[in-house]
């Protein structure tokens, strides 16, 4: 059975960004579409199968990674919680996950 999905509000805001940034790159949404449809893809396939994505090492998070992004998440017992959503091309010391 599938798990609820709940967005921290890190998450909306680094969505947003995200495709914000492609279209102000582009010019248009054609590619931020196409980036919030592989978002919503990865979701779906996390909330039937939690398990997929890789643990952060010493933590209870875990990511799954779709072409240059990260998606952080935390397997609750009734729900996944999505923390972030990080360009893996960025600086690694700029993610802060809950916590650190």
């Amino acid at each position: 059975m599938a798990k609820k999905i709940k967005w921290s509000p890190e998450a909306v805001a680094d969505r947003i960004r995200i495709l914000d940034y492609w279209v102000e790159r582009t010019g248009n949404k054609r590619y931020s579409r196409k980036l919030d449809k592989a978002f919503r893809e990865v979701v779906t396939m996390l909330s039937r199968s939690p398990e997929i994505g890789r643990e952060v090492e010493n933590r209870e998070e875990r990511y799954f990674v779709k072409g240059n992004y990260l998606v952080f998440y935390q397997i609750r017992e009734d729900s996944i919680d999505i923390l972030h959503l990080w360009d893996g091309r960025r600086n690694p010391d700029d993610l802060k996950l809950s916590d650190q």
